[in-house]
């Protein structure tokens, strides 16, 4: 079977022909791979070609796809049961593992996914000030709940509107828009509205391509949410044991009320959670009114892996250093031959996270991102594609490297580069 006739069954039986929407190639065009196995760097689809994988399953794949250590942890625990709907004694441990790494956070409850585990933090932060309104950042993406899936306004000192149908205007209407890395929009909403729950932000934004919060930028957020008493939200579902073995937490010591984790805490297996004081946590039901559930969290496969992930991780000497140096590597290489090629072109890198733009200017927020080429994107992939390297189908979305990438696999990468803007 090809993947166009893989596509077009798919089609038939699923809305869409996938299961989240960026799988599609919509934004590229033509028909997505069907990816039949993975091993380490690499990715091989149904019709047998080969790719260097810098999706890594959006994110959670540290290690690469098949880890051996992961595999294991996972073939034992399926021995012993997939699912009990009870407590186990992995989801204690995966909670120690994670919350003896930030001094300001005491509870973790875990969930299935990052959209649960926004979702969560923004109903406990509501219950826990008694307060309904809540606080974004344009381009910053949280997971598709009602609340959180808007789109910016008539500005960013505005209430926002729906950017999806069956979305109710009066839950739209509850959450602001800021403009990231821009404090005066901030302290605007502020200054409008003294009934603000929380504040919830990627500290290092990977939903509109990859764009790092400014350190002054978020620091000023601390203080703003402290002055307000608003719960400061860091959202690092993707960040968290990505852009450092801490996060941005690692990289700036900057200490959120909350914060969301997910992909890598699940080792490519479904896991998030969301962690804070003890305070607030214990807001949550059974303790606390504030109601959160759901059977399969702290699933024991996805504990399991979680575990050896973050083990991993935390075991493995100069880990982020090699995965960064690899990141500055690959971005450096991708500029300069943007260059040559009189290309614009912006990218950048924080730990194993890096992304690119086509794009003249620099990047600081959603506006300088959808100023991007996407038609140059589009053909820039698909030449990728045809010289063995799978890259994001999308402008706004961030690549990841794995430990089993070398020094070889960039020089592969940026060889298929000079073929792909060569061809543009």
């Amino acid at each position: 079977m090809t993947n166009k006739t893989a596509f077009q069954n798919a089609l038939s039986l699923i809305a869409g022909g996938v299961n989240s929407p960026v799988r599609a190639f919509a934004s590229v065009g033509g028909e997505p791979l069907f990816i039949k196995s993975g091993t380490g760097a690499l990715i091989k689809d149904i019709e047998g070609h080969e790719f260097i994988d810098f999706v890594q399953s959006w994110g959670p794949l540290l290690f690469g796809h098949g880890d051996r250590d992961i595999q294991k942890a996972c073939k034992e625990a399926l021995k012993r049961g997939v699912s009990f709907g009870a407590p186990t004694l992995c989801e204690s441990r995966l909670a120690q593992l994670i919350l003896e790494n930030f001094p300001h956070l005491d509870k973790i409850r875990f969930v299935s996914s990052g959209t649960e585990a926004t979702m969560s933090a923004i109903r406990l932060a509501r219950g826990f000030t008694g307060r309904a309104k809540i606080l974004k950042f344009e381009g910053c993406y949280h997971g598709h709940s009602d609340s959180l899936l808007v789109s910016a306004g008539s500005g960013a000192a505005t209430f926002n509107t729906p950017s999806s149908l069956g979305i109710l205007q009066e839950n739209a209407t509850n959450t602001l828009v800021a403009t990231y890395n821009d404090i005066e929009s901030v302290e605007a909403l502020f200054a409008k509205h003294k009934d603000i729950a929380c504040l919830i932000i990627e500290p290092i934004a990977g939903n509109m391509g990859l764009v790092p919060g400014d350190v002054e930028f978020l620091q000023k957020l601390q203080k703003i949410c402290r002055q307000n008493e608003t719960l400061l939200i860091f959202d690092e579902v993707m960040s968290g044991f990505r852009a450092s073995f801490l996060g941005s937490f690692g990289l700036n010591g900057i200490e959120a009320d909350l914060v969301t984790f997910g992909k890598v805490i699940g080792g490519g297996l479904p896991a998030a959670a969301f962690a804070g004081r003890a305070e607030i946590m214990d807001c949550l039901s059974p303790l606390g009114g504030v109601y959160q559930a759901g059977t399969l969290s702290g699933n024991p496969l996805a504990m399991a892996a979680g575990i050896a992930s973050l083990s991993k991780a935390k075991g493995k000497k100069n880990l982020y250093k090699k995965l960064g140096k690899l990141a500055k590597r690959l971005t450096s290489g991708l500029s300069d031959l943007a260059a040559e090629r009189g290309v614009p072109f912006q990218a950048c890198f924080v730990g194993s996270m890096w992304g690119y733009f086509f794009a003249k200017d620099p990047v600081k927020n959603y506006q300088d991102a959808l100023k991007s080429d996407l038609k140059l994107f589009a053909k820039f992939h698909h030449n990728m594609l045809k010289n063995g390297v799978y890259l994001a189908p999308s402008q706004f979305e961030t690549g990841f490297i794995c430990d089993k990438m070398n020094d070889k696999i960039i020089d592969r990468t940026l060889e298929a580069a000079k073929k792909s803007f060569k061809a543009l």
